[in-house]
């Protein structure tokens, strides 16, 4: 079975490193606070101006002053600082990041990512997207493998307004993970029963062995 929202985001914490700094975007990639790791200590970063954010609140721990960048209420942590937005993009921008965990709507076989708007829709604002993906060192993304309709989010080339180009290293679908190399995507891992074949069928862009 695919995996669901919750075990994506499980999966991508597994990626977090001990001593990481680490900004999470809005949707999927929000539930990776609630999946650290025992024993890795990770610094959660969001550019509306928090650092060091502990996992969701319970009904009883909700402080409406406490959200992230998404709106979403979360916790403090003893460590946790507050500051401005322009302190905030001044990390990003100087590359005190070490990865960025963010949703798409669409990415390309080389790494171009499409996550901030359709046109026609109406947009709030791009948000950190375009500073994070060229700030930080390293870009994951999390997102469903295919659209409501059933077609591919992995591309030849994105059809919606870039984001950026060539800067995601690996993604990781309710399929399975995928790392972005020469000539197309590469099958690094698939969610349990599912195949590699399931992937390829799954997928427009290359994928390659």
């Amino acid at each position: 079975m695919p995996w669901d929202r919750n075990q994506m985001a499980a999966r991508a914490a597994q990626e977090l490193e001990d001593g990481m700094y680490v900004n999470l975007g809005i949707g999927i990639p929000t539930l990776v606070a609630n999946y650290i790791p025992d024993g890795v200590q990770v610094t959660l970063q969001s550019e509306n101006g928090m650092l060091g954010i502990g996992p969701f609140p319970t009904e009883d721990d909700i402080d409406p002053d406490l959200i992230n960048a998404g709106k979403q209420t979360v916790t403090a942590l003893p460590h946790t600082a507050y500051f401005d937005s322009a302190e905030s993009f001044a990390m990003i921008r100087g590359g005190k990041i070490n990865m960025a965990i963010l949703g798409a709507m669409e990415v390309a076989e080389n790494g171009d990512i499409a996550n901030w708007m359709i046109p026609g829709k109406l947009v709030k604002g791009m948000g950190g997207a375009m500073d994070l993906v060229a700030g930080v060192k390293r870009v994951i993304v999390v997102m469903d493998h295919t659209n409501k309709a059933g077609e591919s989010k992995l591309l030849r080339a994105c059809t919606l307004p870039l984001t950026a180009t060539g800067v995601v290293k690996r993604i990781i679908t309710n399929l399975g993970v995928l790392d972005v190399v020469e000539g197309g995507l590469k099958i690094v891992e698939c969610a349990d029963g599912v195949t590699e074949d399931d992937i390829r069928t799954a997928t427009e862009a290359a994928v390659v062995n």
